[in-house]
């Protein structure tokens, strides 16, 4: 199958890229090859490529940046999976899609299923949920996967800051109050290959990581795992000076896709430990 694949040089793009190219054709896109801001583009590559599927990894990530620049965050992260969708529909394609946990408020005390009501707190959140709903309402054949806290060896992520903070730093304050499923890109790429070779896995499904932590109790286990001995200080949310609002519960239930295709992503644990082997300590 021929695959168009968006945000090749991001973290999940470019585990998939190298994951998907041993089974498929794949048109691998980078943000200097097709930037998601132009919907003029997005038509054209999808036109050109005419896949089969269309990947789309890439985003608009910056969740404290996105406040000041709503619109742009609007375009990449709300718009440009509208006209995906119209263009997979176009073509009779499958448009495989990944959004987020921020798309809840974190009230709810037990974990998020797909059947929750958004609420997002924050601009990134928002533009997130509104791609969900063009994709949706489009009548596209479509795969939306939530997933939560993403990181791995390679780009700008909360583990790389971590190890670099810990190194230069004499002491890290992290909130001890969100708590969440830190998920590696390798494991969703994974789950992702899999899923794409199922015949009519269609649908919104929640992706992430098994167990539980805070993003405390995360930066402990990296820093612990890297062999570093930075004290790492638990603080609350109010403390930590962000422009967007959090939730504290980001954890999503992934019940639905392990009983519907059989798949499950490891403990945060074991993809720590996998990651941990990949990067300079």
């Amino acid at each position: 199958m021929r695959i168009l694949l968006t945000g090749r040089d991001g973290q999940v793009g470019w585990e998939l890229a190298r994951l998907l190219a041993a089974s498929h054709e794949v048109v691998a896109t980078g943000r200097t090859s097709l930037d998601l801001a132009d919907l003029d583009a997005i038509r054209r590559a999808v036109r050109d490529a005419k896949p089969g599927a269309i990947v789309n990894a890439a985003a608009y990530t910056a969740v404290d940046k996105a406040e000041s620049e709503p619109a742009i965050a609007m375009r990449v992260n709300g718009e440009a999976p509208g006209v995906l969708a119209e263009e997979a529909k176009r073509l009779g394609a499958l448009l495989l899609h990944y959004s987020t946990d921020y798309v809840f408020d974190g009230e709810k005390a037990s974990a998020y299923v797909e059947s929750d009501s958004p609420n997002p707190l924050n601009v990134y959140g928002r533009t997130k949920w509104e791609g969900e709903r063009r994709i949706q309402a489009s009548g596209a054949r479509h795969l939306i996967l939530r997933t939560s806290w993403v990181y791995g060896p390679r780009g700008r992520n909360f583990l790389l800051s971590i190890l670099q903070a810990a190194r230069t730093r004499p002491e890290l304050r992290v909130v001890d109050d969100q708590r969440g499923a830190p998920t590696t890109s390798a494991a969703l790429a994974r789950a992702t290959a899999g899923l794409l070779s199922r015949p009519g896995a269609e649908g919104l499904f929640h992706a992430c990581a098994a167990g539980e932590t805070t993003w405390f109790g995360f930066a402990q286990a990296i820093v612990q795992g890297a062999g570093l001995a930075t004290p790492v200080v638990p603080i609350s949310s109010d403390e930590y000076r962000g422009a967007a609002r959090r939730p504290r519960n980001s954890l999503l239930d992934c019940g639905k896709l392990r009983a519907t295709f059989g798949v499950a992503l490891e403990d945060w644990r074991e993809g720590l430990a996998e990651v941990m082997t990949q990067v300079s300590t």
